[in-house]
């Protein structure tokens, strides 16, 4: 962005989300004068930073809906939103995979987005380290879990020198358990955490982008284009009385609980990265226990 000039012989820019500010002789100043704050041109700039801030996180917290969620996007709006810098900073070399036109997601023709046009469709480094185009109308940005041979992926990501705007390689992911009580209703790894009030629980849990409803952390997801909940038991007292955590369970639409067999790998990964999110601030009173994440 270019100067632009003030009432009083200074000049400002905007820096990033910072206002710079420079003397009528073209000297850079430390921050902006006091006289200067309320100056209309400044307020504009502070109202125009604060707009691509919140911006900023709009279009990440986007991206990380359709990584959670493994919705299909449309190439066409991938390629609408690649010239706009924060959209792109999002979406900059995440591992995108083609959907073919019976809905099967092409995992194996997978790549790092590095380019939308709408007229030559994506641009990607495949996985043998080729750049190519992909020509399909949707792609899937999957889920980690789902991706196979994710720390060969991660190690090749930093072969090239990849910094993803958006949480999917890096991710956090818990693989459902090749043994498990199948029939049960609800995963007790992280039961008995405790908090000294529960609005600790309840602000660690909103912290991380978690709603509190009816005494539960919940996250909805959306697996295979069905909608399921996974919900942790913070607890539902007073804020200020103490709490203990209890069991993470998963529902279907109408509140119906899944036996844990019939949850997914994104929505078991996503409700126990949860969970473990949550259970990490609790108080740690044993030599022998964890400390917070």
């Amino acid at each position: 962005m270019g100067w632009i000039e003030t009432s009083s012989g200074y000049a400002v820019t905007l820096d990033g989300a910072q206002v710079r500010c420079r003397n009528a002789a073209g000297r850079m100043l430390k921050q902006v004068p006091a006289k200067l704050r309320d100056d209309v041109e400044v307020v504009r700039l502070r109202q125009l930073a604060e707009w691509l801030e919140r911006h900023e996180r709009e279009c990440r917290s986007q991206v990380d809906t359709w990584i959670v969620r493994s919705l299909p996007v449309p190439t066409d709006l991938l390629a609408r939103v690649w010239p706009d810098a924060a959209w792109q900073a999002a979406l900059r070399d995440l591992v995108v995979a083609p959907v073919d036109t019976d809905g099967t997601v092409a995992l194996e023709r997978a790549g790092f987005l590095r380019d939308a046009d709408p007229e030559q469709g994506l641009g990607v480094v495949d996985l043998d380290g080729d750049s190519v185009r992909l020509a399909a109308r949707t792609v899937v940005i999957p889920h980690p879990v789902l991706l196979e041979d994710l720390e060969d992926l991660r190690e090749f990501a930093a072969e090239l020198g990849v910094e993803q705007g958006a949480g999917q390689l890096f991710r956090e992911v818990w693989p459902r358990p090749d043994e498990r009580d199948g029939a049960a209703f609800e995963w007790t790894a992280y039961v008995g955490g405790k908090f000294e009030e529960l609005r600790h629980a309840t602000a660690r849990a909103g912290s991380y982008g978690y709603r509190v409803r009816g005494g539960y952390a919940v996250c909805p997801l959306i697996e295979n284009g069905v909608a399921v909940e996974a919900a942790y038991w913070i607890g539902a007292d007073y804020p200020e009385s103490e709490t203990r955590t209890g069991g993470l369970e998963w529902r279907a639409a109408g509140g119906r609980r899944l036996p844990l067999r019939e949850v997914g790998p994104v929505a078991w990964s996503e409700g126990v990265r949860m969970a473990a999110l949550v259970y990490a601030g609790r108080v740690v009173n044993g030599e022998d226990e964890e400390g917070e994440l």
